[in-house]
């Protein structure tokens, strides 16, 4: 692949809508934010730069390597966590049912050097359980707290980092401090899973496979590094398509692999199987906060959950009801246009919403450019259809009845309320609207 090239011309940035020197004008940055990146294209420093030209097969067959040799100083555990929304894309690629294309997947890994396989639902749990604890108390304070309401998700990087370098005041107030699913199984991995495998979190090297590019950009966030070790929670992700990259080279056929069950943090559990939380694409914040606050804040079970749609199917809202008013308004925007409409509504003072859930990809998850791109850089809509109907066959199960997450608020976090818990499960996000001054000047390949 050739240098980056970098010019001075100015023009219109057709995402932000703000004037910005564009320095690439390559495929490659294209896939470094998504075709919708929420960034302007100068956004990225030379550091970042650095640590996301690693987020590769390339590092990965490193340690691999590095494994195979005598010196054990250098070994590492490699551990692999799953996006719930990567599974069906191999369910499809594999003929096979979701939990089926699972235990394949994990199979394979297995094969080539992989030590365990997570599956990041329960990562997911605690940030929807936190995340629906934090609105509850937002919305109790919000008549003497002018950034309580509305509440933005926060589980998107490519929103994380629009509303950061972009929107910075007007929107990182509001944004939900718990961290991403990805986030926290890197805090699970690397402390948890570490001391009870009697390790420190450097001899570990933790991979996830996501559906999207931008998970990327999340995992080198500086929050997410501990100096000390030298270690970050999550060391490399992999998009669903490079992993099934990997499978061609290693010319491994599917039918050859035997599959094994993915592992589990406690090791052997009772766990009834594949599960999936509400939603149709995505971990279906929206729905969980809905249902919890209806219950909490006013006492009403919802069972049902009638969206509203208004530009389009990325554009939804939804309402909770009572003679005649109306106590919640929640909103579902997926997709920079959509989003586009809503930080203008923003700015005008015509958000009636108290929580949106804000995805930069159209479709949500599933749709995440690492796994559903097709001809020319749009979404293969076939593949996303499929890939919608796998993923709405897994049974549904609320976090708070999963087991393993109350366990682990126990024995991980000494409780729901501990500094512990503070500090694995949530993090800050910053107004980081000066562009940087070093701007990224390297060959970047996935």
């Amino acid at each position: 692949m050739s240098e980056v090239s970098i010019g001075r011309k100015k023009e219109k940035c057709e995402n932000c809508t703000k004037q910005v020197i564009n320095l690439f004008n390559t495929d490659v940055f294209q896939q470094v934010l998504l075709s919708a990146c929420l960034s302007c294209d100068g956004c990225l420093s030379e550091d970042e730069g650095q640590r996301i030209s690693q987020q590769n097969l390339e590092e990965i067959n490193h340690v691999l390597a590095l494994n195979k040799k005598c010196d054990t100083s250098k070994h590492k555990i490699l551990v692999v966590s799953v996006c719930p929304q990567s599974l069906p894309f191999f369910a499809i690629k594999f003929q096979l049912d979701v939990p089926a294309a699972a235990k394949k997947l994990c199979g394979f890994l297995k094969i080539v050097g992989v030590h365990y396989v997570f599956d990041t639902t329960v990562a997911a749990s605690f940030s929807i359980l936190e995340s629906q604890r934090e609105f509850v108390q937002l919305y109790r304070r919000k008549h003497h707290d002018s950034n309580a309401m509305p509440m933005f998700t926060s589980s998107c990087p490519g929103w994380i980092r629009y509303a950061e370098r972009v929107l910075g005041s007007l929107v990182t107030p509001h944004i939900c401090t718990a961290r991403s699913p990805q986030q926290i199984m890197g805090s699970l991995v690397k402390d948890f899973f570490a001391r009870q495998q009697k390790l420190t979190p450097d001899q570990i090297f933790h991979v996830v496979v996501a559906p999207c590019f931008d998970k990327k950009l999340e995992a080198v966030r500086e929050e997410f590094y501990n100096s000390i070790l030298e270690t970050r929670d999550v060391d490399c992700v992999l998009t669903s398509g490079e992993i099934l990259h990997l499978m061609e080279q290693s010319k491994v056929a599917v039918e050859e692999v035997d599959s094994a069950p993915l592992d589990h943090v406690f090791g052997e559990t009772t766990d009834p199987g594949m599960t999936r939380h509400e939603g149709c694409g995505s971990e279906g914040f929206l729905e969980h906060i809905f249902k919890h606050a209806a219950k909490e804040l006013f006492g009403l079970d919802v069972q049902e959950i009638v969206y509203k749609t208004l530009r389009n199917r990325d554009f939804q809202e939804v309402a909770l009801e009572r003679d005649g008013e109306t106590l919640l308004q929640f909103a579902a925007v997926y997709g920079f246009r959509n989003i586009q409409t809503l930080v203008h509504r923003m700015k005008k003072g015509k958000v009636p919403y108290q929580l949106v859930e804000v995805l930069s990809c159209p479709g949500g998850c599933l749709s995440g450019r690492g796994q559903a791109e097709g001809e020319g850089g749009r979404p293969d809509r076939t593949l996303v259809q499929q890939m919608e109907e796998q993923y709405s066959s897994l049974p549904v199960r609320l976090p708070d009845t999963n087991p393993e997450v109350q366990r682990l608020y126990q024995d991980w976090l000494d409780g729901h309320d501990s500094p512990h818990a503070q500090q694995c499960l949530h993090t800050q996000y910053k107004n980081h609207t000066q562009p940087p001054s070093q701007i990224l000047n390297s060959d970047i390949q996935w």
